[in-house]
């Protein structure tokens, strides 16, 4: 760990409270010129360090600032997280470590991403300061056909975590959107290396993104009728971003680690927004009218067409008109 990062961890360690540079040498074992070149480096970084003479530094209780340290106290998971202010895409950036042998566990977090990507190649509106977006790798052995338990649990722990922090009712529409205010604020994208010799997954990808507030100006007309964020502010959220980070993180964890169990399906199922309403099932350039029926065991999607025929859908997208 870095000097910067050794002073960041005392100073969250004491937030509110003044250490001095003396006693922050000491506790570290290095000189008071680095403890100040890494308070200057933290400042730069935007982090909010009140100094004053003869009593030292104090990180700011509205110092906001995401990290690896500030997630973890909020976690028991033992996993490799990363914090960038800003990368083209969180997944993107992932599959390249993931392609030179990184470690299941390893998590990259970003407050924007210029390229993000969402499903069916669509692009994922990601400004910077407003967002979480988190990529996980994992490197599960299971079947490529349940890659879909993946995003489901996800939905279902990011549901969860989002409670966490507010008095808001998460719900989940089919198969990867997080919606409260019945307004969609978290979408899920898994991606997935498969081995073509073993019929299993190399690896596995997943990506979130949660809309923490609302941007300033409000989101772009083509989503602004179905958007919706957390927190009306950056305000509201101050020191709960690295709570919502790190039970969300731990909640997948669980499921994941007894993941032939499918111990939150029932509670996947509970949370769907689309059971007993109209839909529209997107099939390429297609629209097409249905009614959602029910979700069973393995999370497929029961619907009705219009001529009162059934059909399972195990993948695909759907929309749904709220309000």
């Amino acid at each position: 760990m870095s000097v910067k990062d050794e002073v960041l961890k005392e100073l969250e360690n004491h937030k509110g409270e003044y250490i001095s540079g003396g006693q922050l040498s000491e506790v570290l074992n290095v000189s008071r010129n680095s403890i100040w070149k890494a308070i200057k480096t933290l400042e730069n970084n935007g982090y909010k360090i009140d100094a004053i003479p003869n009593r030292g530094y104090c990180l700011a209780q509205e110092s906001d600032i995401l990290s690896s340290f500030s997630i973890k106290q909020h976690m028991h998971s033992d996993l490799n997280i990363t914090v960038y202010p800003s990368v083209s895409s969180t997944n993107t950036f992932l599959k390249e470590l993931a392609e030179q042998g990184a470690d299941e566990g390893t998590v990259i977090i970003a407050q924007e991403q210029t390229a993000g990507r969402g499903r069916m190649g669509k692009s994922f509106y990601s400004p910077a300061n407003t967002g979480l977006y988190i990529s996980i790798l994992l490197r599960p052995d299971i079947p490529a056909e349940e890659a879909l338990f993946l995003t489901t649990s996800t939905a279902v722990a990011v549901s969860k975590a989002i409670e966490d922090i507010c008095n808001k009712k998460a719900q989940i529409k089919w198969v990867n959107d997080v919606f409260i205010d019945n307004k969609k604020v978290c979408g899920i994208l898994t991606e997935a290396s498969f081995n073509i010799e073993t019929s299993k997954l190399d690896y596995a990808i997943v990506g979130i993104g949660i809309n923490v507030c609302f941007p300033e100006g409000g989101f772009p007309k083509d989503i602004d009728n179905i958007a919706t964020a957390i927190f009306d502010t950056n305000t509201d959220s101050i020191n709960k971003r690295s709570i919502l980070v790190g039970h969300l993180l731990d909640y997948f964890m669980d499921y994941y680690k007894d993941f032939h169990s499918k111990s939150y399906v029932k509670e996947y199922i509970d949370r769907s927004l689309l059971i007993g309403k109209k839909i529209n099932i997107i099939d390429g350039t297609k629209i097409i009218p249905a009614k959602a029926l029910k979700i069973d065991n393995s999370c497929r999607l029961k619907v009705e067409m219009e001529d009162g025929s059934t059909k399972w859908l195990s993948s695909g997208e759907v929309s749904i008109k709220l309000n």
